[in-house]
């Protein structure tokens, strides 16, 4: 459980940077601009915060309730 509490925290941080930071190498995927033509820029910023928060909360719990 530690290394999946982690892996969520680290996850977590990348998304969070990828969506402030938007480097080419993430944005330019497939799937990411997928999300940018259904949600809009700002929707898929949106997007990546939720489920960025969403990683460092549910890691930050599982390391906690160990």
């Amino acid at each position: 459980m530690v290394y999946l509490g982690s892996f969520l925290i680290v996850y977590g941080v990348f998304v969070l940077w990828a969506a402030y930071a938007k480097p080419a190498w993430v944005w330019n995927t497939g799937k990411v601009q997928g999300f940018v033509r259904l949600l809009k820029e700002t929707g898929t910023v949106i997007l990546f915060v939720v489920f960025g928060l969403a990683a460092l909360i549910g890691g930050a719990a599982i390391l906690l309730n160990l």
